[in-house]
């Protein structure tokens, strides 16, 4: 990074939809804030208040933890513009007219320092036209940057430089967007749409034309368009809902007046239903009516009927659902690439729309090069991180196969561009290869594959080559990351952790200890660390009274985490996404994590019935001692931790973790970038292994006994009569409250964990034999979801 440059104060000119929830994602990346927006009378800054407010409110939230939002400081245009003074970055989100953002520049040029970043978040007007009659300081300062809503969330950041852009504000730009706003940076030309709106967006209009056309409803529709290809369940129609079909129109509009020589977009005709649904103003969620619409009709479970748009009666009625071949293959086959293939050898109608889909989809993105992008990459980067899609265009041509793609454009009665044609050898080629950890793009211009850059610090397991596989067994890979490092990769179903994970990791920490290693880290490249322990497995083992087997397998849970904490060479966990139950106990057990913002942390076995059994009440208990201080008055603490364990918290960013307990600030750390923290986990191994002292298991634990039992039975029973707890979740509560006081001590005194494992053993056992318990883990297995009974 440009180390004469540093951003310290962020200024947001506009505090809309977009413009608030840009603000908090700063403010939760650690950046104090400016929000501005048009004066009011009564209240001047009431707008930029009350926009921020509603932002603030939103779920899922928009900021990683609700205190950072006082890092922001609201005002209006009139009078507070003379603060932008002490921004070292302006951004402008106003509404998308040019005459408005030019004025708005002009106060900005009064006001803001010499040198300071200046942006505009909009997401078509040319970069040309708005920086006309600046200044040269002005210009050479200025860019494009497109953030994707919600920001926090989605983690494309669109840099669009002029001629006249600085070049090192670009590579300054990609480097603090990738390594303090945690995205992935796609540099565009100053083309209509840029890129993930160019290709998104016609994607979604053909998908409205083929969905007319062949007869589907479009809820089918949004199966096939979402899930079946990777996508998020929102699909094409609900998904234009969420957006705004005003919104969708707008940008479709743009492209089609402003992309004359784009023939594949000329030719594509808009179906009657979208200017019957712009005429009468039905945009979706935000007019309550789209293509779906919540009636006062309720279903058997008290829920909203949900009614959809009939494309050809322009009428609204329960979808009438086909059943499609497609989408039952699309549901039975997990892994993408095969089920896309599975698809594309059925027939029906489902079938057909996913082929003429991706046949579009294919045919106008490689048309798009070189005009909006000179990389296939940046294409596929920008469909990932934008729309969230699970691969990009030329990924899903990879997955199925070049020349099944090639016959998909000619079905749909569409060329392929001239260096399409040119491949060579196109009977094996593939857009993206693989060679010394990275991964290799093909480049249309030297007709040759590069690598593709900014690898440096990603470490992506797929690909890793045999001989850097240390060991394995059917749940988990042991891999050789470098400079004397091991890796743990899980390799389970949703990454759970069963028997062969937790044998892997103590053969993991033998094989380093032995072999010489400096240390370990347990990460992932998937979407979710990992779901927790195996509940299945503990399910089976409870149904059918295998007690036996049953503490056999928790002694093993509760020893592996005892391993990881007293091992001979440090071990460093890397999380992202899901990292419940036995995930967060493994977590607290090592000598370290780097989780990334987006990890979401938690203690969920009470909604099995359970209590955590892999040493995490164990885990509690110990930190509760490491806090008490002689003379200080415990209680407040030891309620909050059991009600942590006993109301199953969930911090939904690892920036809450610190307040549940589950992360500690002096051992633990956070990556915005989740494609980065496993690199950082094993940077944190190193540093650790310089002086690393074995540590040896606790006897010092201090507990409560009975005094400490007194208050949380008391505080127990507050929840049931407060109606927040049933009876099978107070007997849970009570065998939690044995374990974080040491049991039914006549007095508080030191125990060893090895005493609370035992304590936590015991109390996980007896409730695996009760029938609610036995219920709970039942109807999680089939319903997904938790049941209070």
């Amino acid at each position: 990074m440009n180390q004469s440059r540093k951003i310290n104060k962020i200024a947001v000119l506009g505090s809309g939809l977009m413009g608030s929830a840009i603000a908090l994602h700063l403010a939760g990346s650690g950046f104090e804030v400016l929000l501005l927006d048009l004066k009011s009378d009564a209240n001047p800054n009431k707008i930029a208040q009350e926009s921020l407010q509603k932002s603030l409110a939103m779920k899922p939230s928009n900021i990683h933890h609700k205190s950072f939002s006082s890092r922001i400081t609201v005002g209006n245009f009139d009078d507070d513009m003379p603060k932008i003074s002490s921004c070292d970055w302006v951004i402008e989100v106003i509404i998308e007219r040019l005459d408005l953002k030019q004025k708005l520049y002009e106060k900005v040029e009064n006001f803001r320092k010499k040198g300071s970043l200046i942006s505009s978040n909009t997401s078509g007007i040319p970069m040309k036209f708005l920086i006309e009659g600046r200044s040269d300081d002005f210009r050479k300062n200025f860019c494009g940057t497109h953030f994707f809503n919600p920001p926090r969330y989605l983690k494309l950041l669109e840099i669009i430089p002029t001629p006249e852009t600085d070049p090192t504000i670009i590579s300054f730009l990609q480097d603090f967007g990738k390594n303090y706003l945690g995205k992935q940076i796609v540099l565009c030309k100053d083309t209509p749409a840029f890129i993930a709106n160019r290709i998104g967006v016609v994607s979604m209009a053909k998908v409205f034309q083929l969905t007319h056309k062949l007869g589907l409803s479009i809820s089918d529709a949004d199966k096939l368009t979402g899930p079946a290809l990777g996508r998020p369940k929102s699909g094409t129609f609900r998904l234009t809902d969420i957006v705004g079909l005003d919104t969708a129109m707008f940008v479709i509009d743009g492209l089609k007046k402003n992309c004359p020589d784009d023939r594949i977009l000329q030719d594509l005709s808009i179906p009657d239903f979208l200017p019957f649904l712009m005429e009468n103003k039905w945009y979706g969620n935000k007019s309550n009516k789209g293509f779906f619409v919540k009636t006062e009709e309720k279903d058997a479970s008290g829920k909203n009927i949900i009614h959809a748009l009939n494309l050809n009666t322009k009428e609204y009625q329960l979808d009438s659902k086909q059943s499609l071949e497609s989408l039952g293959v699309s549901k039975q086959i997990e892994e993408l690439p095969r089920r896309l293939k599975a698809i594309l050898k059925l027939n029906d109608k489902g079938a057909e729309l996913i082929k003429k889909t991706l046949g579009f989809l294919f045919a106008y993105s490689a048309h798009r090069i070189p005009e909006i992008s000179d990389s296939i990459f940046g294409i596929d980067d920008a469909l990932r991180n934008g729309f969230a899609w699970e691969l990009g265009p030329f990924e899903y041509w990879d997955a199925i196969g070049f020349e099944n793609g090639k016959r998909l454009i000619a079905e749909c009665g569409l060329e392929c561009p001239n260096w399409i044609n040119e491949i060579v050898n196109p009977e094996s080629f593939s857009f993206y290869t693989k060679s010394n950890k990275n991964r290799n793009y093909y480049d249309v211009n030297s007709k040759s594959h590069l690598v593709i850059p900014g690898q440096e610090d990603v470490i992506d397991f797929s690909l890793f080559n045999k001989e850097d596989l240390v060991y394995k067994n059917d749940e988990l890979h042991l891999h050789d990351i470098g400079d004397g490092v091991l890796c743990v990769e899980f390799k389970s179903k949703y990454n759970a952790i069963g028997e062969g994970i937790l044998r892997g990791l103590n053969d993991s920490v033998r094989i380093a200890e032995e072999g010489g290693w400096k240390g370990i880290v347990i990460g992932n490249n998937a979407n979710n660390f990992t779901v927790g322990a195996n509940l299945m497995l503990i399910g089976m083992m409870a149904f059918q009274q295998e007690y036996d087997q049953l503490d056999m397998a928790v002694r093993l849970f509760q020893q592996t985490s005892m391993r990881l904490r007293y091992s001979s060479v440090p071990v460093v966990i890397a999380t992202q996404g899901y990292c419940f139950g036995g995930g967060t106990e493994l977590t607290m057990h090592c000598d370290g994590a780097v989780c990334a913002a987006e990890s979401y942390i938690g203690l969920v076995e009470v909604g099995v019935g359970l209590i955590p059994g892999g040493a995490g009440t164990k885990e509690f208990a110990l930190r509760l001692s490491d806090e008490m201080k002689e003379g200080e008055v415990m209680i407040p603490q030891l309620i909050n931790k059991f009600k942590t364990i006993a109301t199953a918290q969930v911090a939904t960013s690892a920036f809450e973790a610190f307040d549940y307990g589950y992360l500690l600030k002096y051992r633990d750390e956070i990556s915005m970038n989740m494609h980065t923290h496993i690199h950082r986990a094993k940077e944190k191994v190193l540093e650790l292994a310089k002086n690393y002292i074995q540590k040896s298991p606790r006897k010092d634990v201090s507990v409560l006994g009975r005094s400490g039992l007194g208050t949380l039975y008391t505080a127990a029973h507050s929840l049931k009569m407060g109606g927040y707890a049933s009876d099978h979740d107070i007997k849970i509560a009570k065998k939690i409250a044995f374990v974080l006081c040491g049991g039914d001590l006549s007095s508080p005194q030191q125990v060893s964990e090895n005493y609370l494992l035992d304590l936590e053993r015991e109390a996980f056992l007896s409730l695996c034999a009760e029938p609610k318990t036995m219920e709970r883990i039942q109807y999680m297995l089939e319903n997904n979801k938790p049941l209070r009974n």
